[in-house]
């Protein structure tokens, strides 16, 4: 036997809605489409689909009347951790967040307007091979956070590929100043370019370009930009800010 091509046929109650979830949220595109019929593709290795309205005569009798539940269609992805910040951000429906098995199988889910089970994986040792030595993280448009005072670029973290630490840059323009604010753990702060202001318990160092700065934890601190500056941050992945006079504490995105 030798398979060409595959497809999943999904009968559905609603074959526009599927499609549109599937188009918006998963690249697929429109091969064919008719009353109540949809035949959807990727240009990668992705399964096609096909959608059949439920009750359309084309099926058998006895399966007019089912529908695509109890089964998953999953999807095996390169940087899970970026799809499902991707998805979120445009509202996608995930009904499971990111979670890793202890097989070393990583995923979410998503349920599209009929019920049907989306499932998108990524393999930390795929097809039985040992983890690599080394990785290899490359900056991403989806992991820049802007705020009215800094751009972080987010490197290392554990949804990027570390155990334990988070690296990333801090980009501040001229002027700049950030809030009053501690963190839960000591950061490590080399200053690459630039000038960098940090005022902690009173105490205000100038930091210039080429020398790096440590910041105890759990510690009011306000970093200010007198110039344009850029700094490298190292902190343990499980960090959390805090603001003086607000309740709770804040997750650093960059560095999750």
């Amino acid at each position: 036997m030798n398979v060409s091509t595959s497809a999943l046929s999904l009968t559905v109650a609603d074959v526009d809605a599927s499609r549109a979830f599937l188009c918006t949220h998963l690249g697929y595109q429109v091969a064919m489409a008719g009353d109540g019929f949809a035949s959807l593709t990727r240009e990668d290795a992705a399964v096609d689909i096909v959608l059949l309205r439920k009750g359309t005569e084309v099926l058998p009798a006895e399966q007019r009347d089912r529908e695509a539940t109890g089964l998953i269609l999953a999807l095996t992805v390169t940087d899970l951790a970026a799809e499902e910040a991707r998805l979120r951000a445009a509202g996608a429906p995930i009904t499971m967040p990111l979670r890793e098995e202890p097989w070393g199988e990583r995923l979410f889910q998503m349920t599209d307007p009929n019920g049907v089970v989306v499932q998108l994986v990524e393999w930390a040792a795929a097809d039985g091979t040992e983890d690599p030595a080394v990785r290899v993280i490359t900056p991403a448009a989806e992991h820049v956070t802007v705020s009215p005072n800094a751009t972080m670029t987010g490197l290392a973290a554990p949804s990027r590929g570390s155990a334990e630490l988070s690296t990333w840059t801090v980009a501040m323009e001229a002027g700049a100043t950030g809030p009053e604010h501690s963190v839960s753990r000591e950061q490590v702060w080399t200053v690459t370019t630039g000038t960098l202001e940090v005022t902690c318990d009173d105490r205000t160092e100038k930091v210039p370009a080429g020398r790096t700065l440590v910041l105890p934890a759990d510690r009011i601190r306000r970093i200010h930009a007198p110039e344009r500056a850029e700094a490298h941050v190292a902190m343990r992945a499980d960090g959390v800010a805090s603001v003086p006079g607000a309740e709770g504490t804040r997750e650093l995105p960059w560095a999750r």
